[in-house]
């Protein structure tokens, strides 16, 4: 996507978050990146959702050095752009506190993959990131919360799992475009209430078996997916 693509993805994104009900007042952000200029773009700290125009989007260069925008961006801004440094294959992040993906944050319980909707959309367990140290949170909270995401993925695949719950605080999802991370974000709120209502009813529920949770992964991705139309 060129930044014209991007700018207009990341404002419908942004829009979205509060028609979808993933967001109460300012509480999320979306941002896209044009990967063959380098530059990110994303919502600008504190306005509304429905006050939010295009000429607001803040850019930036992977560094952090503001190239468009009046408004001051994001405060989650570092947290973005570590996580581009590190997955080169994601062009979208979303950032929410979604009620029942914050709850298993909150309780620090990561969301095991217990059934075929699940499956569908990630392969496997929603992972947990760990606390910040007092030092890292007093040094740069924002890009050390990237660094942590990052550690946590160190043997995952983000394509594969392009969601994450950070420690009592909250979810981040990605994807290969803003519109595509929205939807992993309505996806990990989706299955994370399931998984409440689920350990509500039966709180011995095991996972769904691997033959079942790959078979519902790759018919809808990887090389030999078939579900949809060509």
């Amino acid at each position: 996507m060129n930044i014209t693509e991007v700018k207009e993805q990341v404002l419908i994104a942004n829009q979205q978050l509060e028609t979808t009900g993933l967001v109460k007042l300012t509480w999320g952000n979306v941002s896209g990146i044009d990967r063959e200029q380098g530059l990110v773009v994303i919502k600008p700290s504190g306005v509304p959702y429905s006050h939010l125009s295009i000429e607001q989007l803040v850019v930036l260069d992977l560094e952090g050095n503001k190239v468009e925008g009046a408004l001051k961006p994001s405060s989650d801004t570092p947290t973005h752009l570590a996580l581009y440094r590190a997955f080169s294959e994601i062009g979208g992040i979303v950032h929410t506190h979604s009620m029942y993906a914050t709850m298993f944050a909150q309780a620090g319980r990561e969301i095991p993959c217990l059934g075929t909707t699940h499956a569908d959309h990630f392969s496997g367990t929603i992972p947990l990131a760990r606390h910040l140290t007092r030092k890292e949170v007093e040094e740069d909270y924002e890009a050390n919360t990237g660094k942590c995401i990052i550690e946590r993925f160190e043997k995952i695949n983000p394509m594969e799992i392009p969601g994450v719950l950070l420690h009592q605080h909250a979810p981040f999802t990605w994807g290969k475009t803003p519109q595509e991370a929205l939807i992993n974000s309505q996806v990990l709120e989706a299955v994370a209430e399931m998984a409440w209502g689920t350990y509500l009813l039966n709180a011995a529920t095991k996972e769904i078996p691997n033959h079942i949770m790959n078979k519902h992964y790759t018919r809808k991705h990887g090389p030999d997916a078939y579900y949809g139309q060509k």
